[in-house]
C-alpha cells in the first residue's frame, strides 16, 4: 500500500558559481583595453602625420651651413701659399727678342764694333735706327762689350767718295741731311777724302 504521502524526490541542489560573471568581466576589460590601445595608436599616427606636414626649416641650421661655407674659403686661401711653396719656383725665361730680317729694311748691312761708352741706344741713334730694330737685327746679343761685341747694322748705302763729292752733295744725292752722314761716320768736320767710304743712314728712322 502506497504511502499516503508520497515521498519528495531528491531535488538537485543548484550550484551557485561566480565563474560566468568573472569571465564576462574579463572579456569586458579586454575589449576596453583593446579599444584604448587602438585609440592611442590612431591618435599617435595622426599626431605624427601632423608633425611631418608642419615641419618648419630651422633657420639656425641654414645659418650654420652658410657660416661653414664662408669659413671654408679662408682655409682654401691659406692652403694656396703652401701649394706655391711646394711647387718648385720656375726661373723666369729670358725674353726672346723678335728677329728682324735685313731684307725687310732694305739697304746694305755693315758691321759695327762696339766702342767704349757706347750703348745699344746710342748706336741705334747714330745710324738713325730704333733700339728695337737694332736688337731685332742682333737677337743673340744680350750684353755688349767694348772692342769685342760686333753688331749688324742696316744702312741705306755705303758710298765711295769720288771727285767733287763733298758731304753736301752726297747728302742731297741720298736725300738725307749732311749732319746725319757726319753722325753716322763719326765726323766732327765737314770734310771727306777721295776714295773714302761713307755710311749713308736711312732718311727716316727705322
Amino acid at each position: 500500500m502506497e504511502d499516503e504521502f508520497p515521498k519528495k524526490r531528491n531535488i538537485r541542489p543548484t550550484e551557485k558559481s561566480n565563474l560566468p560573471i568573472v569571465t564576462l568581466l574579463v572579456l569586458v576589460l579586454l575589449v576596453l583595453a583593446m579599444l584604448y590601445v587602438g585609440y592611442e595608436y590612431i591618435s599617435d599616427s595622426s599626431s605624427n602625420s601632423g608633425e611631418l606636414t608642419s615641419v618648419v626649416v630651422d633657420s639656425t641650421l641654414e645659418e650654420s651651413a652658410v657660416s661653414e661655407t664662408i669659413s671654408d674659403e679662408p682655409e682654401a686661401a691659406e692652403d694656396e701659399p703652401e701649394k706655391k711653396k711646394a711647387e718648385p719656383e720656375k726661373k723666369p725665361e729670358k725674353e726672346k727678342k723678335p728677329a728682324i730680317s735685313a731684307s725687310s729694311l732694305g739697304g746694305e748691312q755693315i758691321t759695327h764694333t762696339v766702342q767704349s761708352g757706347e750703348t745699344l741706344s746710342s748706336i741705334a741713334s747714330r745710324y738713325n735706327l730704333q733700339t728695337e730694330t737694332l736688337q731685332g737685327l742682333n737677337p743673340s746679343v744680350s750684353d755688349i762689350k767694348s772692342g769685342i761685341t760686333k753688331l749688324k747694322i742696316q744702312v741705306q748705302a755705303v758710298h765711295t767718295v769720288g771727285p767733287g763729292d763733298v758731304l753736301r752733295v752726297v747728302a742731297s744725292k741720298y736725300n738725307v741731311s749732311k749732319e746725319a752722314i757726319m753722325k753716322a761716320n763719326a765726323k766732327t768736320r765737314d770734310f771727306s777724302e777721295r776714295g773714302e767710304k761713307l755710311i749713308i743712314p736711312f732718311s727716316n728712322r727705322r
